[in-house]
């Protein structure tokens, strides 16, 4: 009897079937809607209601950790620029580039708010809107940032507090050299342990897609989307010209890269923050797929979590620039060019304050105080806002992920072969490392 008689005979692994990470956002997607229809038209309160609980839940989970995640992710990302050649330049180059890019978005913002005069025809008044809960003046934006107490911020999850903090005890680490290693180690440790639970909340996000998008549909239905199609139109079409129109033609004319390319490897993080509607939550796949791109990790680990805290073309340059407009015409207030070059002045500094959280109602406010407009006009655009937030959310994270790009480019230090092949889900292939499990016979 032979050799190859005489082994035992195995099985082959079964596996099921895996359905791409992008597949299960759209299938949440399409579900959500047609849910979300049905719970409306149908009057159902108790679809309505359950919608409602699973998408709550999926963002609380996700912002359950942006504090640790903001703080440690800024310590580490500040302390790894010592292992990056000419980090000052590529810090300064990042900064340059932010300011850039936003300076472009609000251009735009402008630009089309002045040709479509969003606020004409809508039927609403001033005495529709309200005071918000939540206001952001130049004062409280400089004040605001060092905390009274190393816990508050916590607790109260200021992401601009954390930030400072994060960013002091990260040059501290560097002033003393060796001395805060065993710091930076369990930082390190930190990062990766709280990294690993969110990439388990993200695997949730079909599910939370299901909630938001039904309950958007089901609470606010088509007609108040009608009410103010002109303006959500204007901010879907300047986010859409700023993300597939001013995004390729700088990565094919500054870092002469293919713009496509570009698109198919950060693609996952783009829709995860369209559906989560958080910077900061949707960080861990933004990372991920920057490091994918070719921008080497010691300089994508401090530029990325640096732009989920302060580069938002989204929510802090298209849309407080509309948002001005169609106030200030709901309100029947004149703007002159000062104006709009406050607004755009606003927009390149004063993006901080949007935090990476899901809405951008600091950063409105903000902006409206330093133009002299009625914050009640922010009440006016509060219900729409979840259907908004999810198109500005989306532009930002781009963004966040376009500068790296951008800035490894100019500085040749950009990996050519990583960025033309990148093109998978890093949360499918996260998965794809496993070992799989074999179906006994």
């Amino acid at each position: 009897m032979s050799a190859s008689a005489s082994a035992p005979v195995t099985k082959s692994p079964s596996r099921i079937p895996k359905i791409p990470f992008w597949a299960q956002i759209v299938a949440g997607l399409v579900l959500g809607v047609l849910l979300g229809w049905l719970a409306r038209s149908q009057d159902i309160g108790w679809l309505k209601e359950t919608l409602g609980q699973v998408g709550d839940i999926f963002v609380q989970l996700l912002k359950l950790a942006v504090a640790p995640l903001v703080f440690f992710a800024i310590l580490v990302s500040i302390t790894n620029l010592r292992k990056v050649n000419n980090a000052a330049r590529l810090a300064a180059q990042t900064l340059v580039w932010f300011m850039i890019t936003s300076l472009i978005a609000v251009a735009i913002g402008l630009a089309i708010g002045l040709l479509t005069n969003p606020g004409a025809g809508t039927g609403l008044t001033p005495q529709d809107g309200k005071l918000p809960k939540r206001e952001g003046t130049w004062i409280d934006f400089l004040t605001g940032i060092i905390p009274t107490d190393v816990i508050t911020p916590f607790t109260e999850l200021n992401v601009l507090q954390i930030v400072f903090m994060a960013a002091v005890a990260g040059v501290a680490a560097l002033k003393l050299g060796d001395k805060a290693q065993p710091i930076l180690t369990l930082s390190e440790s930190v990062l990766e342990l709280l990294q690993k639970a969110l990439w388990w909340v993200i695997r949730l996000a079909p599910i939370g897609t299901v909630g938001l998008i039904g309950f958007a549909i089901a609470d606010y239905g088509w007609e108040l989307i009608g009410k103010y199609a002109t303006f959500t139109a204007d901010v879907y079409i300047g986010c859409a010209l700023v993300l597939f129109g001013v995004y390729p033609l700088l990565l094919a004319t500054v870092a002469k890269v293919n713009p496509l390319q570009f698109f198919k490897g950060a693609w996952p993080a783009i829709q995860l923050a369209f559906v989560s509607r958080s910077s900061v939550g949707t960080m861990p796949v933004t990372q991920k797929v920057t490091e994918r791109l070719g921008v080497p990790k010691e300089y994508a680990s401090f530029a990325v979590p640096f732009g989920a805290t302060t580069k938002m073309d989204g929510c802090a340059a298209i849309y407080p620039a509309l948002a001005a407009i169609f106030i200030a015409q709901i309100f029947d207030v004149q703007l002159g060019i000062q104006d709009y070059l406050l607004i755009a002045f606003v927009s390149v500094v004063g993006s901080a304050a949007t935090a990476g959280l899901t809405g951008a109602t600091v950063m409105l406010t903000l902006t409206l105080s330093t133009l002299g407009l009625p914050l009640e006009g922010v009440g006016l655009l509060m219900a729409i806002d979840p259907i908004l937030d999810m198109m500005r959310t989306a532009t930002n994270v781009a963004g966040q992920a376009l500068v790296p790009v951008v800035v490894a480019a100019r500085e040749k230090i950009l990996d050519l072969d990583k960025y033309d092949s990148a093109s998978p889900s890093p949360v499918d292939e996260r998965e794809s490392t496993r070992e799989p499990v074999a179906i006994a016979a």
